[in-house]
């Protein structure tokens, strides 16, 4: 039952199953509408933004070269198994700080946007920001217990 799930082992090549495919292209999808919806505002205060860009290049870029290593079927090595489940936790854990501060500075543009009016696009695009945030979290920390217990296995 072990090899139909694909727990035992990492897939190799082409042969990586498309519900890890779209596992992943979901998390880069939603990293990089994070980047993006963060970029499109004024990225004011400039250091906790500057953090939530840190973390959503990061994974993005991360996320899209774990990709092509699986893709090109360069796991073939024994230590595979533990750099994923580390690269997703340490991702998972990054997001989660990152959707803590977004949140923060997302509650303190509400009290400012009901005195200013043009701060409410920002205000709306940090809500979606924060909503992709945790969604990304959830993501990583799903990829990151499924990729422990493959690790386990292995």
């Amino acid at each position: 039952m072990s090899g139909l799930i694909g727990l035992s082992k990492l897939s190799v090549g082409v042969s990586v199953c498309v519900c890890a495919w779209l596992c992943v292209l979901c998390v880069s999808v939603i990293g990089g509408l994070v980047w993006i919806l963060v970029a499109s505002t004024r990225v004011v205060p400039d250091n906790p933004l500057g953090w939530v860009m840190f973390v959503s290049i990061f994974c993005f870029v991360g996320t899209t070269l774990w990709l092509l290593i699986f893709a090109c079927g360069g796991n073939q090595s024994s230590f595979w198994p533990g750099l994923d489940a580390g690269f997703h936790f340490v991702a998972a854990v990054f997001y989660l700080s990152a959707s803590v501060v977004l949140a923060y500075i997302t509650i303190v543009y509400k009290t400012a946007s009901i005195v200013d009016i043009t701060l409410l696009k920002t205000y709306r695009l940090d809500i979606s920001a924060v909503v992709m945030s945790h969604v990304a979290t959830l993501l990583y920390f799903l990829h990151a217990i499924f990729s422990a217990i493959r690790w386990k296995r292995a």
